[in-house]
């Protein structure tokens, strides 16, 4: 006698639905994808397990299917294809479903798939993306990725993965709020890089470069030149000196050490280790640059601190941590480290660095300016990781 399938309901459940989800094979409600019909003029995609559907052009800056195109597969709008490739981010591969394109060439070496007219293209996708079937993925992979990065799981064996799945009503409202989710989350993603694409933009035109003596954008009623100086001579430079490992703790009530980018989250200092011993100290309102690579990455001290060897400190203003920020755009650590087979910058590359600073006034009204656009980037940062997080939350949820 067959086994009845087993049924279960989701930790979170939209108001009026009561009936037990039932566990099926993916091969039950899929069909498989193959083949072409001969059109060699669609698009060529491929799938980023981070961005999902994307043109190899986008993606590689050519196409890169050669010979292979006649091989591709011909795949339609809202039909699937699992990248069994290994990645950071989607360690067993990845599913996405088409919803950009009618129609498309996939590489053959996809696992292409359609459902059933009883099942969401966008409810698989999400309940891929959940992770939730990655130990049954696993127990599949014959062995490790291959030459080509690709992990060694046949179609059938792909076909043989349980998930649990709802009424189609359910799974639609399911795909409607994760797409609604996705969608705010592209947004919030577009206009994160336009106000990053704005303080650079502000940082290129407030501040002065090398070749001229005033900035192309001005506040009105400043009209003088801007002086060249040394950076030792408006600001005290100390390199760091890691204290003995001896007297490293685990103890938040400790110095905190700063040792390399990795301490430097967010343009602040993100306490991972501390010491009982003072060597060279950096206090709160300093500014922090790494000096090993990668070198010239900058934040403002929100707390004493003990500096290591990987780190200087600037005893500097909010005005010159933005004009040393024009210093990492215009790649001029980089040029100071370049030949070296480990990438660093002296005491001395720092203290002469040449720099061009104007009267007080004006240079409190440029920071103040900054710390407006940065404020804002920090914030959309901030609005960015709360969908991402909601987006988590949910795929957890709403999938068994």
């Amino acid at each position: 006698m067959d086994k009845k399938p087993e049924k279960l309901v989701p930790e979170v459940r939209f108001k009026g639905f009561t009936d037990d989800w039932e566990q099926r094979k993916l091969g039950e409600i899929s069909k498989r994808v193959r083949n072409n019909d001969g059109r060699m003029n669609l698009p060529l995609l491929t799938i980023s397990a981070r961005y999902g559907w994307m043109t190899q052009q986008s993606r590689f800056s050519a196409s890169i299917a050669g010979r292979e195109k006649k091989n591709y597969t011909l795949l339609k709008k809202h039909q699937l294809s699992y990248n069994h490739g290994n990645s950071k981010v989607a360690n067993y591969g990845t599913v996405y479903e088409l919803t950009d394109y009618d129609e498309a060439l996939v590489p053959k070496v996809y696992h292409s798939f359609s459902l059933t007219s009883e099942n969401s293209s966008k409810f698989i996708e999400s309940y891929f993306h959940t992770k939730k079937l990655d130990a049954q993925l696993r127990k599949f992979i014959a062995s490790t990725a291959r030459m080509d990065g690709l992990l060694n799981i046949s179609f059938d064996d792909f076909m043989k993965v349980k998930l649990f799945a709802p009424e189609r009503c359910e799974q639609s409202k399911i795909s409607r709020i994760i797409n609604l989710i996705e969608k705010l989350i592209t947004l919030q993603q577009r206009k994160l890089e336009q106000l990053k694409q704005l303080k650079k933009a502000m940082l290129q035109q407030l501040f002065v470069d090398k070749n001229n003596k005033q900035p192309n954008s001005r506040f009105k009623n400043f009209k003088g030149n801007w002086e060249q100086h040394r950076l030792e001579e408006v600001a005290q430079v100390t390199m760091g000196q890691s204290p003995s490992s001896k007297n490293y703790t685990d103890n938040p009530n400790d110095y905190v050490l700063v040792q390399g980018n990795a301490d430097l989250k967010s343009n602040k200092i993100s306490p991972r280790v501390w010491t009982k011993e003072i060597t060279k100290q950096v206090h709160k309102g300093e500014i922090i640059m790494t000096v090993r690579a990668p070198v010239g990455y900058l934040a403002m001290a929100n707390m004493d601190a003990v500096i290591g060897r990987g780190v200087a400190a600037i005893d500097g203003n909010k005005y010159l941590y933005y004009l040393l920020q024009t210093k990492l755009m215009d790649r001029t650590w980089e040029k100071l480290s370049s030949g070296s087979t480990f990438e660093s910058i002296s005491s001395n590359d720092i203290k002469n660095l040449e720099i061009k600073v104007t009267e007080t006034e004006e240079e409190k009204l440029i920071a103040k300016l900054m710390n407006t656009v940065t404020y804002f980037v920090t914030l959309q940062k901030n609005n960015l990781t709360q969908l991402t997080t909601l987006k988590k939350y949910l795929l957890q949820k709403l999938f068994i």
